[in-house]
């Protein structure tokens, strides 16, 4: 059977948002010419590069720790560290995340406690989740964060009917946050999402990370439309693609987007153009279907050296201090990861909790029937 021609697509303007990219600053960390940056003072634009620095500084130690058979699996950020540190600097404390894989650091820069956040890749008894969701799918009710689901897509439904309950509610003043990656915009999820977000207009904001592989699978092998962001206009939602690599622009958009939300303007579809430096994952050989040059070239426009050039032109950083953050970092996290694996497995006892409000009868049952009998011993 013949395959039938592509249509055309549908006319977009040439400046339309979803077409362009908005940027702030160029790889050497000089500003766009008639931009103007988010008004932040030194504290803030020195936190968002501690944000991204404690990212990398966990990736290279935790990978490390997989390497050695201390954990099982880990999904580094490398080269998208950017989006974590900008979404955290523009969600309010009582707003709701729900992340992808390579966002969960978000919850770090929100306040919660670095040693439990490790705690859960290992699974032990300092895990909040008492060692039973995968490594790499945090979560943390103190800090308002869902745990993604390894199934693709799944998060943007959350998002949307988590902002439609508040909308229900009556609730004024709070959006919520939700991630995918490209690949997961050839799910269905995606597209039930965003249909719902555009027909009812929740205060939610909807952000694709276009890091241009789905594991193994290149963004031109997801899509024939020109950008991600473009498919907002199906759904009657406002788009817009920005630099994910460009922390200040990301702060710009994602800020002005979760504002349209808690104003009661309605939903926002954001793409975010950045790229995975690592392997999809601990598991992941990327050599096998990337190549190094492609790699390279986009190692050149780091989004923690592009932001590191850019503060010491305003005059806020220079070598010592540099050396001096991550250092510190490298020291907490090495703390951490110490006062981790120090800690037991998950009580025995713990596996019928959180099941029931109250534990049925046949659930002491267990627990009593399991409680009997000792571990068993160690090999």
């Amino acid at each position: 059977m013949a395959v039938p021609p592509r249509p055309k697509p549908v006319e977009v303007p040439e400046d339309d948002p979803t077409l362009g990219l908005v940027q702030m600053l160029r790889p050497d960390g000089t500003l766009l010419e008639g931009v103007s940056p988010p008004n932040l003072q030194e504290e803030a634009l020195l936190g968002l590069l501690r944000d991204m620095l404690r990212i990398r500084v966990l990736d290279q130690r935790m990978l490390a720790r997989q390497r050695q058979g201390k954990i099982g699996f880990f999904g580094t950020v490398t080269g998208q560290e950017a989006m974590p540190a900008a979404a955290a600097a523009v969600l309010r404390p009582n707003e709701w995340v729900f992340p992808a894989l390579r966002e969960n650091a978000i919850m770090l820069a929100r306040g919660f406690p670095l040693v439990q956040w490790i705690a859960q890749v290992y699974g032990n008894s300092l895990d909040v989740q008492k060692g039973r969701q995968q490594p790499s799918h945090h979560a943390g009710r103190a800090v308002n964060q869902v745990s993604w689901g390894s199934c693709m897509a799944t998060q943007f439904p959350h998002a949307v009917g988590a902002a439609w309950a508040a909308r229900l509610r009556g609730e004024r003043g709070r959006a919520y946050l939700g991630f995918i990656g490209d690949g997961a915009t050839s799910e269905p999820d995606f597209h039930t999402a965003m249909n719902f977000a555009g027909v009812f207009r929740p205060p939610v904001v909807l952000v694709s990370q276009n890091n241009h592989w789905a594991i193994s699978v290149p963004v031109a092998k997801q899509t024939a439309s020109r950008t991600i962001a473009v498919k907002a206009h199906a759904y009657g939602l406002p788009g817009v693609r920005v630099d994910g690599n460009d922390v200040l622009a990301l702060v710009a958009v994602l800020g002005e987007a979760l504002q349209r939300a808690r104003d009661g303007g309605g939903p926002t579809f954001v793409e975010a153009v950045t790229y995975r430096i690592g392997a999809h994952s601990s598991s992941d050989d990327p050599r096998l279907y990337r190549s190094e040059e492609e790699v390279e070239a986009w190692r050149r426009k780091d989004p923690v050296e592009r932001f590191e050039r850019y503060l010491r032109r305003q005059g806020l950083l220079d070598d010592a201090g540099r050396r001096a953050m991550w250092e510190q970092l490298d020291e907490e996290v090495m703390a951490a990861i110490a006062e981790v694996e120090k800690a037991p497995p998950p009580e025995r006892s713990t596996l019928v909790e959180d099941v029931y409000a109250t534990p049925p009868w046949f659930l002491r049952e267990q627990r009593e029937e399991l409680l009997r009998h000792p571990p068993a011993p160690k090999h």
